[in-house]
């Protein structure tokens, strides 16, 4: 509404009926309304009142095919800019508006739409958007599909329904969600299963969209190239042949060379790895390198303006990574900067109440929390936490310990850090804060004493990986139960360091950088629980330690973070 008439005075208008000029009759009930209100907020309307229509007398003017009460719905929202949007009225409410062009209502119920999209019904709410024309809403249910396939094609009844055109726009897309094609193609598989006399035709250009290059030798031999849908399709030899070849073409070769074709080109990670700043050489770096999980490459991000930092710490939080605290080869900060990812551009946001190197951050229901560090004369206690909605910083309770160079993680509502150096000597104890007492509290002690640790959650579990036990780098790793308030050991990296980045992607908990004991180093490495094993990935660009990683998944641009 424009002017300076405000939505509850329309509405009072309504109600005491003054001033209106048409009546709008909606299976048999009659609604006096005023044109003007509704022709702003409506092209149905506005055409519907034009001087053609007009009469010098008020005019009942018939509505077909609606019910009175979604006709209520609407005009209330003509009126006050505001309606309960719920399951059970969301779709009525959205049919109505679109046919009566009521863009705010239609925008109101796709975001409604949005905030309620899952494996069970996101088939159903893209495939609404075939009729009505919501494009926001349209990109979100398929972004949502791509991103969660695995699980939708298990759980959504609606899978097996799809078309064959649906279901090829799907599973062409780069963007698709799959840890390995093998899910790609017994999904194929289950649709045409549903009803293979009708379907099995269809199974060469379903297979041609199935990155058939990539799948191991021994699975494709085993499950792809013998399965009597592609053994008995004389159309689907050449996809076999071209596939083989291909395979034997990325053994000999590596991805790095040849030429990529649709069977061979790696589909766009979910998650990333970005490794930003830390200590390089001599003196700090800004570099900032982003790893891809799904080909074994990092990949430098152009550094920005912003200067070299190390002994920082990073949060992803809502498509901004935050970057906290630090050491400048000057100063001990208490800025903090955020980068957007989608714009990428950096922004100074609120500083904290006190500065912090050496500092630990944890992210716990959208609030980033910062715990110790150094200020430059002496070790912290003192926590406090960030509301990046208010922009602003509050002190929380201190912790027990003086802790530098410590690491922390939330699991189940709370927080966790453990280790680090308190100025004499290096902790072996660990604290939890719990966020509804405000109270921090010891859990039992780590086995081992680590400074420069690095800790993540893992499966249900905090893990303490590496550091630094006041005599060497370390290798060993634990990991600690809540229930049993126990720590127990877990394999031991393949190389030491302190001072590292750690982060769980895709399962994996991964070790990035650090100080090995006698230089810093662009190694990582990632741990596989299923295996009780570490396992070397490609190296950095950058050889640095004290630098921080953070993992960004579902990024919609995450194509301009990747290596193609």
């Amino acid at each position: 509404m424009e002017g300076n008439t405000s939505p509850s005075t329309f509405s009072e208008i309504l109600q005491e009926g003054e001033h209106c000029d048409a009546t709008l009759r909606v299976d048999g009930v009659e609604f006096n309304v005023h044109k003007v209100v509704l022709s702003g907020c409506s092209d149905y309307f506005r055409t519907l009142f034009s001087s053609r229509w007009n009469e010098t007398k008020k005019r009942v003017y018939e509505i077909h095919g609606f019910s009175a009460e979604v006709m209520k719905q609407i005009i209330k929202y003509i009126y006050t800019g505001t309606v309960p949007v719920a399951w059970h009225n969301v779709r009525d409410l959205l049919v109505m508006a679109d046919y009566l062009q009521v863009t705010g209502l239609i925008k109101l119920c796709g975001e409604f739409l949005k905030s309620q999209l899952s494996l069970e019904n996101c088939l159903d709410i893209w495939r609404f958007t075939d009729t009505y024309y919501c494009p926001d809403l349209r990109e979100a249910a398929f972004i949502f599909i791509l991103h969660h396939f695995k699980q939708m094609a298990e759980v959504s009844p609606k899978f097996v329904n799809l078309s064959v055109n649906d279901l090829k726009a799907i599973i062409e897309k780069d963007e698709l969600n799959v840890g390995h094609e093998g899910i790609v193609f017994e999904s194929v598989l289950k649709w045409v299963d549903h009803d293979p006399q009708n379907r099995r035709q269809h199974v060469p250009v379903l297979l041609s969209k199935v990155r058939l290059a990539l799948m191991p030798a021994e699975y494709f031999l085993t499950n792809v190239q013998t399965h009597h849908y592609v053994r008995d399709n004389e159309d689907c030899k050449s996809l076999i042949i071209n596939a083989l070849t291909e395979m034997y073409q990325l053994s000999m070769n590596g991805p790095a060379s040849g030429v990529v074709t649709p069977l061979s080109q790696p589909r766009l990670p979910y998650s990333v790895l970005f490794a930003i700043g830390g200590w390089s050489g001599e003196s700090p770096t800004n570099a900032i390198e982003v790893y891809d999980p799904r080909v074994d490459q990092w990949v430098d991000v152009i550094p920005s303006d912003e200067g070299p930092l190390a002994y920082h710490n990073a949060a992803y939080l809502k498509g901004f990574i935050y970057i906290i605290g630090g050491f400048d080869s000057v100063d001990c900060s208490s800025s903090v900067k955020r980068f957007d990812l989608l714009q990428k551009t950096w922004q100074e946001v609120a500083p904290m109440h006190f500065k912090r190197c050496y500092v630990s951050v944890a992210v716990l229901d959208d609030v980033i929390y910062a715990m110790g560090g150094f200020d430059g004369h002496v070790r912290l206690n003192t926590a406090e936490r960030y509301d990046a909605e208010t922009n602003q910083w509050t002190m929380i309770a201190p912790m027990h310990e003086q802790r530098s160079d410590a690491s922390a993680a939330s699991l189940h509502d709370k927080v966790y850090i453990c280790g680090g150096f308190n100025g004499t000597e290096c902790l072996i104890t660990a604290e939890v804060y719990d966020v509804a007492t405000n109270q921090w509290s010891f859990i039992a002690p780590m086995i081992t004493r680590r400074s420069g640790v690095g800790v993540i959650t893992y499966d249900n579990e905090v893990y303490a990986v590496g550091g630094f036990n006041g005599f060497r780098r370390l290798r060993s790793a634990e990991a600690y139960s809540p229930e049993a308030d126990a720590w127990h050991p877990v394999a031991s990296m393949l190389c030491p360091r302190s001072n590292f980045g750690i982060e769980v992607v895709d399962d994996h908990l991964f070790v990035v950088g650090g100080f090995n004991g006698f230089t810093t180093t662009f190694n990582a490495e990632y741990y596989d629980k299923a295996t009780n094993e570490w396992y070397d990935i490609r190296d950095m660009r950058t050889h640095r330690s004290a630098l921080s990683c953070t993992v960004v998944s579902g990024l919609l641009n995450v194509r301009d973070y990747v290596a193609r």
